[in-house]
């Protein structure tokens, strides 16, 4: 099993080992990250990632197919522009964790700060806690799941992503509103949380998404760009 430590290794010697054939299939080890940023960053291929510890900007971003477990907490852009595979995170992860992101499952099991999904782009993301303000902010496509409660702004500007909240939401942003939770959405979100090893029982969570009104300019709705 391939391992590098930090203290030791630098984080281009790791992703660079990522980013290389020879990882494709493998379980790769990191210790002591000691909060650097860009760790594990374009990880190319299947190849399973366990961090023992906290990490800075960006870890996991431009995933492909690697599956990478961060055992501690994570700063800004977890995950961001992730293209598919699985990012889970076991603590809290800080701002705009998932930006961009095209495809694969990211999880953070705590809590997500600010902005938390912006701009995704058909990610799937599970918050096990609560996530801060403007999360979600012109979503495209994609499932944002919060087991907790949501910041101000949810959903501002956003385009056809579907949010479940289980908890309080302080605010809507333009142009999104609760939607009614039906039978397939249901299966939807318990198949997603099962998948995220969380309780997969969609009872108690609310549908938002958006009422389609700033798709097209408007002058009864220039307030609201």
């Amino acid at each position: 099993m391939p391992s590098f430590d930090l203290q030791d290794a630098g984080v281009r010697e790791l992703n660079a080992y990522l980013h290389s054939d020879g990882s494709a299939d493998q379980a790769v080890t990191v210790e002591h990250p000691g909060g650097k940023h860009n760790v594990a960053a374009g990880a190319m291929h299947d190849t399973r990632v366990d961090i023992h510890g906290h990490v800075g900007y960006y870890c996991a971003g431009m995933n492909d197919r690697a599956l990478v477990t961060v055992h501690g907490n994570a700063g800004p852009g977890l995950a961001e522009n992730m293209m598919g595979g699985e990012v889970r995170v076991r603590g809290n992860a800080s701002q705009y964790c998932g930006a961009t992101a095209h495809g694969g499952l990211l999880v953070v099991e705590g809590d997500a700060a600010a902005r938390c999904g912006i701009s995704m782009k058909g990610v799937n993301i599970v918050v096990g806690g609560s996530i801060g303000h403007m999360s979600a902010f012109m979503a495209q496509s994609g499932i944002l799941v919060v087991c907790g409660d949501a910041g101000d702004s949810l959903g501002d500007s956003i385009y056809e992503a579907r949010i479940y909240v289980r908890g309080r939401v302080s605010g809507l942003g333009a142009d999104c509103i609760e939607k009614e939770l039906g039978e397939g959405h249901a299966a939807e979100l318990g198949a997603l949380l099962e998948r995220a090893g969380m309780d997969p029982d969609p009872s108690g969570f609310r549908r938002y998404g958006s009422a389609r009104q700033l798709y097209n300019f408007r002058i009864d709705n220039v307030s609201a760009y």
